[in-house]
């Protein structure tokens, strides 16, 4: 076995990060692009180390007309590498990004949770978290859309997302590739410009390169990386913060109000910093709302913690009314 510098790289971010243990059984999703048979290959040859129990998982969308071919590639360089092969195929054609990053997910989930994998483990790179930072960054976000390619999160109770190459960017994954004459599948949809995805990738980052950073998706992936540790911070203090400004008063034990689903009290809230006064209302809003609230949905609600006595939001959607009622704000 050839042990190059990304070998090294890759051997000590698993170490340093605690992303997996000795003898796991990981599930390795492989699309057959570049990204994901670097991810492989890496596994295969750190597997002697760590002895794990690898598995490939392939997702066919069936939104080209050579999926099917796809998937029996995939399928070959598993029996190649002697390794196990799932294959989840969509029932229907998925043509938009977002049902079919959730489609994947589930399906994914459903043959580790069926076959005991503890592990997911996906080939997102450096430069799809500079990617994702700038798609989210265009259409409007606060620092959690901007850092939301995480190292790891958790898809079940029992099963952990992982992404081994968030410090690897593209241009490496396919120099590895060549290196080690990896048979890469061509997506033909990942030159469709249709997708903002797709123009950010060959057309922005490009130009950014260019004629900003030759190394912007390392700069803008290593953005990504501090805000993570920033919006746990501040997701933590903030549900400290919503917890104390629910806690019921001794004074309002026979306060009839208190049988209301939702008070905040606004003297608690009054001396916090914006950002976490922001927070709150964003938590807030997410127990009571069907949709992620918006911008004007939690500016709304923060503006009620100094606003004058009987001031009142207008309804949220599904008809909830924020009110303040002395110290109180109340959602009704």
């Amino acid at each position: 076995m050839v042990w190059t510098p990304l070998h090294a790289k890759i051997h000590r971010t698993i170490r340093s990060r605690h992303l997996f243990e000795c003898n796991q059984r990981l599930l390795i999703a492989v699309s057959g692009g570049q990204d994901s048979l670097c991810l492989i290959k890496l596994f295969l040859d750190l597997q002697s180390k760590w002895r794990w129990d690898l598995g490939i998982a392939h997702c066919d969308h069936r939104w080209r007309s050579d999926s099917q071919a796809n998937a029996h590639h995939v399928e070959n360089l598993a029996k190649t590498w002697g390794i196990s092969f799932y294959l989840e195929t969509a029932n229907e054609p998925i043509n938009s990004e977002a049902t079919a990053r959730d489609w994947r997910y589930q399906a994914l989930s459903a043959i580790a949770k069926a076959n005991n994998y503890q592990y997911i483990v996906t080939g997102h790179t450096a430069s799809d978290r500079a990617e994702t930072l700038l798609y989210n960054l265009i259409r409007g976000t606060g620092a959690d859309g901007l850092q939301a390619l995480t190292w790891q999160r958790p898809l079940t109770t029992n099963i952990m997302l992982v992404r081994p190459l968030l410090e690897i960017t593209r241009i490496q994954t396919e120099q590895f590739c060549q290196e080690f004459k990896l048979p890469i599948w061509e997506d033909s949809t990942n030159q469709n410009l249709q997708y903002a995805r797709n123009r950010i990738r060959q057309e922005l980052i490009p130009y950014l390169r260019e004629n900003f950073n030759p190394q912007v998706e390392s700069a803008l992936a290593q953005t990504a990386e501090l805000l993570q540790a920033e919006v746990e911070y501040l997701e933590k203090a903030a549900q400290q913060l919503r917890e104390k400004a629910m806690e019921k008063g001794i004074e309002d034990e026979e306060d009839s109000l208190t049988l209301l689903p939702l008070r905040l009290n606004r003297r608690v809230l009054q001396n916090a910093p914006l950002a976490l006064q922001r927070r709150v209302m964003r938590q807030v809003l997410h127990q009571i709302l069907t949709d992620a609230p918006s911008f004007e949905h939690i500016e709304k609600l923060t503006g009620l913690i100094t606003a004058p006595n009987r001031s009142q939001t207008d309804p949220f959607s599904g008809g909830a009314i924020a009110q303040v009622e002395g110290d109180w704000i109340y959602l009704k």
